[in-house]
């Protein structure tokens, strides 16, 4: 499973419009083409960042639409008035809780390591992460997404308020804190961001 995520950081004002110009052209359009499966979307309304994440059931598919794409991303940056980043990832892990509705909220936290680094990285998540994020209250879900061929990473923990997001964050730096001292990795950036749309609809991949 692969999944392509479509960054955009522009006018905070814009993301209204922004959210709508996805949800009702971009979503049906990359939906309906070979191998998706389905599409999601983050916003950080005081920012004015936005993550549009679409999965699709191989690499080969993903990177066959890259072309029908472009002029929706061109379009994208006029809408919210600013640039856009492009990622293309394998999904290591996908694990539900409970299905998390839209309205709730995710952090999601970028990491570079050793390329001989991910294998740890990914045994790291699995083992101590998920585990612990089980135990936080209002937990939904949690995802890691490895690019092999870089060594970054990108993990998004969901959670069904703001306030139980919140209410993690401690937990989420000593998480971060231990890996670091593992060695191999640098977070390099975290977001918390609605989940505006949470139609992904990526299997249980733990």
């Amino acid at each position: 499973m692969f999944a392509r995520s479509t960054t955009i950081t522009g006018d905070p004002g814009k993301v209204d419009a922004g959210i709508t110009y996805i949800r009702d052209e971009v979503m049906p359009a990359i939906t309906s083409m070979d191998g998706c499966i389905g599409l999601s979307l983050l916003a950080n309304r005081d920012s004015g960042r936005c993550i549009a994440t679409s999965s699709w059931s191989s690499e080969e598919a993903m990177q066959a639409t890259e072309s029908r794409v472009v002029p929706m991303r061109t379009r994208g940056e006029e809408i919210f008035g600013g640039p856009v980043t492009v990622d293309q990832w394998e999904i290591a892990v996908m694990h539900r809780e409970h299905e998390a509705r839209e309205g709730s909220w995710c952090r999601v936290t970028w990491l570079q390591g050793d390329l001989s680094e991910i294998e740890r990285t990914l045994d790291f998540f699995k083992h101590t992460v998920l585990p612990k994020l089980e135990e936080s209250e209002g937990f939904c879900s949690a995802s890691l997404l490895i690019d092999r061929s870089s060594g970054r990473c990108c993990s998004t923990a969901r959670y069904d308020s703001k306030a139980t997001l919140e209410a993690t964050r401690e937990i989420a730096a000593a998480m971060r804190a231990r890996r670091t001292e593992m060695g191999g990795v640098e977070f390099t950036e975290i977001d918390e961001c609605e989940l505006v749309f949470a139609h992904l609809r990526v299997p249980e991949l733990v």
